[in-house]
């Protein structure tokens, strides 16, 4: 499985714990750190405030407050002059434990799965989550095109983040002909210079998205409804490029925030690509479980075939949050998959002997390990499609597509 992808799962259940977390009054502090901000810088700033909250009234709200930055400032130490590869988000305060009790909780994750674009630093009642689920949200790449006669802007998305790369201007000629010029002859120059001005633009694009074309999942057009159609209709663009428009969409400008425009109106568009990749991988699965002899699910027919090293893809429920509690069963491991929040069950051993507990970790990330020493590849699925929900209810939120035929 891609590391980049289980450092996605890893970092979502840490945020998934830290949306619960609450604190009375603004004592939550979160702070986003780009790469390329110089730790000393930060640690100046976190000095400031630590002493500009000293003036909060209430003596618990202060204390709490200044705890968190205390235990900010220690972290700070352990790093060099700058933070890792795309930064650091720290989340530090004293949230509250239930029976007037509050518990003082502190968080760092490192390199999420995109670069910090700017330094943050957040005091609430909760903690500042979303600026990492909009980067965990980061599925796929797509190139933007907008463009009408007069000028042209080509760039990425990359997951939300809108890239301009490119951009042309035409020297198309008004409608109005000047004087001396024969009528024929004018649209005949017109639509030279607008052929002219598609190439340029078709070049433009040829050349940032050819060389990314395998890794691209879509590219989307815009633009005033004769040009964008006139423009792919005319095939000016690579032909593995045009194989890859997802769609065309009326866009009122053609500067750069025309490509955010852009995005705004293919919006549909991207969701269905999104859940695209998830739903061959469920009909895949599907075909082989009617055909009966190449799929597993539920975790005790996958785990036996992920360790006989016969699964091909194992298929997880991008919803499914539950842990394995592993039993000792007079030499024999023994399995029970407990909900996330539930206390350890006592479990009763096959062969009667007593059970002792010998580990509880998150299912998932045991799978994975699973899978990771066997060689197969793991594919998060979302539950926005109908058989993505049957395989989390129907299926447990666990499968797997076969090499081959095991009986299992």
């Amino acid at each position: 499985m891609e590391d980049s992808d289980r450092r996605k799962y890893e970092f979502k259940k840490v945020i998934e714990d830290l949306r619960e977390y609450e604190g009375s009054g603004t004592q939550l502090v979160t702070i986003y750190i780009p790469e390329d901000k110089q730790i000393s810088d930060v640690v100046e700033h976190v000095i400031t405030e630590h002493s500009e909250a000293s003036n909060i009234k209430s003596k618990q709200t202060r204390t709490n407050v200044q705890d968190a930055l205390t235990s900010i400032k220690d972290r700070l130490r352990y790093y060099g002059n700058f933070p890792p590869d795309n930064g650091i988000v720290m989340f530090s305060g004293a949230v509250d434990a239930g029976g007037g009790q509050t518990t003082m909780v502190t968080k760092v994750l490192e390199s999420p799965p995109e670069p910090i674009q700017s330094f943050r630093y957040h005091c609430d009642s909760n903690f500042l989550t979303g600026p990492l689920e909009d980067m965990l949200m980061d599925k796929g790449l797509f190139g933007l095109i907008v463009l009408d006669r007069r000028e042209a802007n080509v760039g990425w998305l990359k997951g939300k983040r809108v890239e301009p790369v490119k951009s042309a201007s035409s020297l198309v000629p008004g409608k109005q002909r000047k004087g001396g010029q024969s009528a024929q002859r004018f649209a005949r120059l017109r639509l030279e210079a607008i052929d002219n001005f598609y190439q340029e633009v078709a070049g433009m694009a040829n050349d940032l998205f050819v060389p990314k074309r395998h890794e691209m999942d879509g590219i989307l057009v815009g633009g005033p409804s004769p040009t964008k159609d006139e423009f792919l209709d005319g095939d000016y663009l690579h032909h593995e490029l045009q194989d890859l428009v997802v769609g065309k969409f009326d866009v009122a400008y053609t500067d750069e925030s025309g490509l955010y425009d852009l995005v705004d109106a293919g919006q549909d568009a991207l969701a269905d690509q999104e859940v695209i990749k998830d739903k061959k991988q469920m009909e895949e699965f599907f075909e082989k479980l009617h055909r009966g002899n190449e799929s597993t699910y539920g975790f005790e027919a996958t785990r036996k075939n992920l360790v006989m090293g016969s699964v091909d893809r194992l298929l997880i429920s991008e919803d499914l949050r539950k842990d394995i509690a592993i039993y000792d069963c007079d030499g024999q491991e023994e399995y029970e998959i407990v909900d996330h929040r539930r206390d350890t069950p006592t479990h009763e051993c096959e062969g009667g002997s007593e059970a002792e507990l010998k580990e509880r970790e998150d299912v998932i990330e045991w799978l994975m390990d699973l899978a990771d020493q066997r060689g197969t590849e793991t594919k998060f699925i979302s539950t926005d499609f109908e058989k993505g929900e049957q395989l989390y209810d129907a299926f447990g939120g666990i499968a797997g597509i076969l090499r081959y035929s095991t009986g299992v």
